[in-house]
């Protein structure tokens, strides 16, 4: 185990420390959620950001190479709570930058001005891979051999593939156990955890429902919870804006903007950019702006609505909680097409607010439509990506119509996952069909502006010629 790393409550008033080989998800003391800390000065960081970039070519079979080849563990010197032998990959986190000029444009940005971060390059399609290759090592650590989440999908496909392909390279299987709420999964991610072998249990409620049953189920029968309220998720969940700054030649932007969810993501963001410009690795902190769905909206209520702050983590609890028992007076769901971020109870929902304070980050809601919208404006220019990716480029037009953002900031979106996770989705957007999966019920007539609704032709070489010529046009638009 690390000497320089510890888990450490975020509650300023408690600050207990823990071992890393502890099991725990939250503060024995005061519940708070739990950070993975580390002593600095203990560790051997590079001077640079740029001395990562040379194990970016790295290729072979040595415990050395597959950490390097890995877009996670090439940067683990800032995360350092494991050994090299310890350390889980399946070739996790190799995603680039992506500049989006054409995009940019269309949104009165500036050539240059705009990035996306195209996560669904994982090898599960998502960016949860990042956090799953730091999480499978503490449970490779522990001796763990059976994991669990609850999951609106990518989560539970992300765990089941890395249980499946470890397992495969070890003696040792590794069980999934997977926990999903009656009819809340796309069927894309859905089928990624039944192929990898998962063991999946419907539970008859939403997401929320499912996180509280894991959770007590993980603590009753000692199973390894692999949820983002496991602090070393949200360590590999970091590297992806080391990444970031990668494609930007270590140069820091101006805008990150992130969906929202269970929160998961911002709040390793913000630790991530907190504890570089700690250690001098960048000499400013970008703003980070966090999208709700409007279905989803509970940070974006506690934050515009009811001003709740972090307050150096002296937050009021007691306005969450009223927050979330007028939900269940109301009998209220979070309710949307972006099933990634369907998520009413967000676990880390102190740690945002400590990003959204550190980066003066602010959060935004958008609804249904104009996230679909945006899902077939990033298509268009040929990055598929899940709806609740684009999110994040709806909340970028929402900005820049506010004034927020300017023409010639440097923003970079995040994309969390890739088109096929959530196909109904598209094809529900596209032809106007209802599927189980879409909850936007349309016509056979779609109303989507960039619909592209398939044509029906007869079988007939003149008539499929003419339509053809009849056609010709810019798919971007």
């Amino acid at each position: 185990m690390s000497t320089e790393a510890f888990q450490q409550c975020i509650n300023p008033d408690c600050r207990s420390t823990y071992a890393v080989d502890e099991v725990l998800f939250a503060c024995s003391g005061c519940g708070s959620l739990l950070d993975v800390g580390y002593d600095w000065d203990k560790v051997p960081v590079p001077d640079s950001l740029s001395f990562f970039a040379k194990r970016w070519a790295s290729s072979g079979r040595s415990l050395e190479s597959r950490a390097d080849y890995s877009g996670v563990w090439r940067f683990r010197e800032l995360l350092p709570f494991a050994r090299l032998s310890d350390l889980a990959t399946i070739g996790e986190g190799r995603t680039t930058l992506q500049q989006v000029d054409a995009i940019a444009r269309r949104l009165g940005m500036k050539s240059g001005s705009l990035f996306f971060q195209y996560e669904g390059f994982n090898p599960s399609g998502s960016f949860k891979d990042n956090g799953m290759a730091a999480a499978f090592t503490v449970a490779r650590m522990l001796n763990r051999k059976r994991v669990a989440c609850a999951s609106t999908g990518n989560t539970s496909a992300s765990m089941a593939m890395f249980a499946s392909v470890l397992s495969e390279s070890s003696d040792k299987a590794v069980q999934a156990i997977v926990f999903v709420g009656s009819g809340k999964i796309a069927y894309g991610k859905l089928s990624q955890a039944l192929d990898y072998g998962a063991t999946t249990l419907q539970i008859a409620g939403d997401f929320d429902a499912c996180m509280r049953n894991v959770a007590d189920v993980a603590e009753k029968l000692k199973i390894y919870l692999m949820n983002s309220v496991n602090p070393f998720r949200l360590e590999g969940q970091k590297t992806i804006m080391y990444r970031v700054l990668e494609g930007l030649s270590w140069e820091v932007p101006d805008w990150i903007i992130v969906p929202g969810g269970n929160l998961g993501n911002s709040s390793a963001f913000g630790k991530a950019f907190a504890e570089l410009h700690q250690l001098g690795l960048i000499d400013r902190i970008p703003r980070i702006a966090i999208i709700n769905a409007a279905g989803a909206n509970t940070l974006c209520t506690l934050v515009n609505e009811y001003q709740l702050e972090w307050q150096e983590g002296r937050i009021e609890s007691a306005v969450i909680d009223e927050h979330y028992s007028r939900h269940k007076e109301s009998g209220w769901r979070a309710q949307t097409i972006a099933s990634a971020i369907e998520i009413g109870r967000p676990v880390n929902l102190t740690k945002a607010l400590r990003t959204l304070h550190c980066t003066n980050g602010l959060v935004r809601q958008i609804d249904d439509e104009t996230i679909l919208e945006h899902k077939a404006l990033i298509g268009r220019h040929g990055y598929g990506c899940e709806p609740a990716s684009a999110a994040s480029l709806a909340g970028l037009r929402l900005l820049r119509d506010e004034g927020v953002i300017g023409t010639d900031e440097r923003v970079v979106c995040i994309l969390t996952g890739h088109s096929l996770k959530d196909p109904d989705a598209t094809v529900g957007y596209h032809t106007g069909i209802d599927t189980k999966a879409v909850q936007w019920p349309k016509p056979s007539t779609p109303a989507g502006s960039l619909a592209n609704q398939p044509i029906s032709v007869g079988d007939d070489l003149d008539e499929i010629c003419r339509v053809i010529e009849s056609t010709r046009s810019d798919p971007r638009n």
